[in-house]
């Protein structure tokens, strides 16, 4: 990505904090980063530790970049984007907004114009530089922006495109919700484990260290998932009765479920934080 362009930071929360960190680690000038934050004392210690600029005033820090991301709680984004937009307006910034749940026709309402947006779904593992962001451009992105936008996002971690907005519902389901599910997982299996006898901390490492070698083979291997568990699972052994315990059990049927009501939770979100929700559907009889 061009040294030379700006980038500002609406809001230094963990996701800003770990994106400009990744950000400079992988050789972009810190010089060329500005952040915001409300609290005098949070913006020294961020300008001292990161070496960046650290404003108090949104609406300055926009009217200097070229890149301004929107990393703040998606109640307070209407109000900012309000606050923002006649600043905007110089320099016709491209905007990547990673609020949850607000819509990309809301921040180009909010803002006033034809703005270039592009709405993430980061997650939590990007704090570690291990995240998975789902990305959704809206028709006033250009090819370069795309661009810009996804050298961002990947200095936390890798990234997709989709076509949709709201196929961004449904990355919500699967990597925004995600690590969530596998700690569940993990919890349960850590438990079992003691509750046959290990202690607590052996229980722990062999879990953890099991999900991230599966997790790992997993990125690496040119055979999906399927295959893989096929691989390990040998006629009329022990992974075998495990894996037919979870399937008597309909665990296929549950994960579904369960996604399925994040995603629709993720829909009916974007609503209440839109001040213009889309119209319900007519019940067909």
């Amino acid at each position: 990505m061009n040294s030379n362009i700006k980038i500002s930071f609406i809001g230094s929360g963990n996701m800003a904090l770990s994106l400009i960190k990744g950000l400079i680690a992988s050789g972009f000038p810190a010089t060329n980063i500005i952040a915001t934050d409300p609290n005098e004392s949070k913006r020294q210690s961020i300008s001292q530790t990161l070496g960046i600029a650290c404003l108090e005033d949104n609406a300055s820090a926009v009217a200097q970049s070229d890149i301004v991301v929107l990393a703040i709680k998606p109640q307070v984004l209407q109000n900012v984007c309000t606050e923002v937009g006649g600043a905007m307006q110089q320099k016709n910034p491209l905007i990547i907004s990673v609020a949850a749940g607000v819509r990309a026709t809301d921040i180009v309402r909010w803002l006033g114009g034809k703005v270039a947006v592009v709405r993430c779904m980061p997650n939590t593992p990007a704090m570690i530089q291990s995240g998975a962001t789902g990305l959704y451009a809206n028709e006033f992105v250009s090819e370069e922006q795309k661009s810009q936008a996804e050298n961002i996002l990947r200095a936390v971690g890798i990234t997709v495109w989709v076509k949709t907005e709201s196929d961004l519902d449904t990355v919500t389901a699967v990597s925004g919700s995600g690590p969530a599910y596998y700690f569940l997982f993990m919890e349960a299996m850590q438990k079992a484990a003691q509750g046959m006898g290990l202690s607590e901390q052996a229980a722990r490492i062999l879990t953890i260290q099991t999900a991230f070698g599966a997790a790992k083979m997993a990125l690496e291997s040119s055979e999906d998932c399927a295959q893989l568990r096929r691989n390990v699972t040998s006629p009329n052994g022990t992974t075998e009765k495990a894996i037919q315990s979870f399937e008597s059990n309909r665990l296929e049927d549950i994960v579904a479920e369960a996604m399925m009501c994040a995603k629709l939770r993720a829909e009916t979100l974007a609503d209440e934080l839109s001040d213009c929700p889309p119209p319900k559907k007519l019940e067909q009889h």
